[in-house]
């Protein structure tokens, strides 16, 4: 079977790049640098379910991006999470956090407004990440 997204990282994301095992994606939501990492791989819900050689790439591509986001924002903390209880395909959430932010110093979900990026704002953001992301 072949990879698919799940519709609703579909609906809620934008992409951004392509690593060798994730796909990088850009949350809808303007408050904070919010980046989900999904592994292109079919019928995962946990880390454990991908081979051990996949986990190690994953961990590697979860620090690249974080380092990302941590040099290009500056954040006060990095949330990194695999929750999973909304959407069952396996997704990493990388977001960078500030001590400012609506939600600080609590999770992201549920108490972050989900406001939308304009979209002149979302394609600058997709940008900056994608020329941040290059070697």
């Amino acid at each position: 079977m072949a990879f698919e997204l799940h519709p609703q990282l579909l609906a809620d994301s934008v992409p951004v790049a392509v690593l060798e095992l994730c796909d990088i994606r850009l949350m809808d939501a303007a408050a904070v640098p919010w980046l989900l990492m999904i592994p292109r791989r079919t019928d995962l819900r946990e880390i454990i379910d991908l081979d051990e050689s996949a986990q190690l790439t994953l961990w590697r591509e979860i620090a690249l991006v974080s380092k990302m986001l941590r040099n290009e924002f500056h954040p006060t903390k990095l949330n990194v999470a695999a929750l999973g209880n909304v959407v069952p395909q396996l997704h990493v959430h990388v977001i960078a956090r500030f001590s400012n932010d609506a939600a600080w110093p609590k999770p992201v979900w549920g108490n972050l407004p989900m406001v939308p990026y304009i979209d002149e704002a979302r394609d600058t953001m997709v940008l900056r990440l994608q020329t941040a992301l290059k070697p």
